[in-house]
């Protein structure tokens, strides 16, 4: 595996990294930072899903340790190999700031305001699959100490619903507001949002 690079933040950042209570090394808040602010970039190697795989033995670790974020179906970010500040913040159950995708590059956001000297801490959410053991879940084990930690750094479990009654189809006199009136020349407005990055974990095989 390549030796890990660090290449700092071109911009000043607002934290500075020191010990932490969580794990190991920590980001730490040197000023306010407002909610909605972005924060640093997720700097990392690009790799493919499969490269990360020949990489990273989830199973023969005997704690979960890596650096790897999904960027989409067939991109990972590698952050052991190359790296910048925003490695070192680490995942809480109850997070402060959100990782989030936007024009293929990852960039760590705040969820509120943040005062000076306030860890910085999001949510990993590591991928689950569905032949995951007690075994397996135990090498994410999360140590964030917040009142609502679910205890591991996978992301949570998804409730299954109860499947919806049937309804008779009944054909609607109400105009779609997804679409313009006809003949009209205004189109409705929509809010393109980022998407969640998340931690990658790696599918067993």
């Amino acid at each position: 595996m390549p030796s890990p690079t660090f290449s700092p933040s071109p911009k000043p950042i607002p934290f500075e990294l020191r010990p932490s209570s969580i794990q190991g090394t920590g980001a730490f808040a040197t000023r306010r930072i407002r909610k909605g602010e972005r924060i640093i970039e997720y700097v990392g190697e690009r790799i493919t899903q499969a490269e990360a795989d020949r990489r990273y033995d989830d199973e023969a670790m005997e704690r979960h340790h890596t650096f790897l974020f999904n960027l989409d179906s067939k991109t990972v970010l590698d952050a052991g190999t190359l790296h910048n500040e925003a490695r070192y913040i680490n995942h809480s159950c109850e997070p402060n700031c959100e990782a989030l995708i936007d024009k293929k590059r990852i960039y760590i956001f705040a969820l509120r305001a943040l005062e000076v000297g306030e860890e910085l801490v999001y949510d990993y959410a590591y991928e689950r699959t569905e032949d995951m053991g007690p075994e397996s879940v135990a090498l994410y084990m999360c140590r964030c100490g917040s009142p609502k930690c679910r205890g591991t750094i996978l992301a949570p479990e998804k409730v299954k619903k109860a499947p919806a009654p049937r309804k008779r189809s009944t054909k609607s006199k109400t105009r779609s507001a997804s679409k313009p009136a006809k003949g009209s020349k205004s189109t409705p407005k929509v809010t393109k949002r980022k998407k969640t990055a998340s931690g990658r974990k790696r599918l067993a095989g």
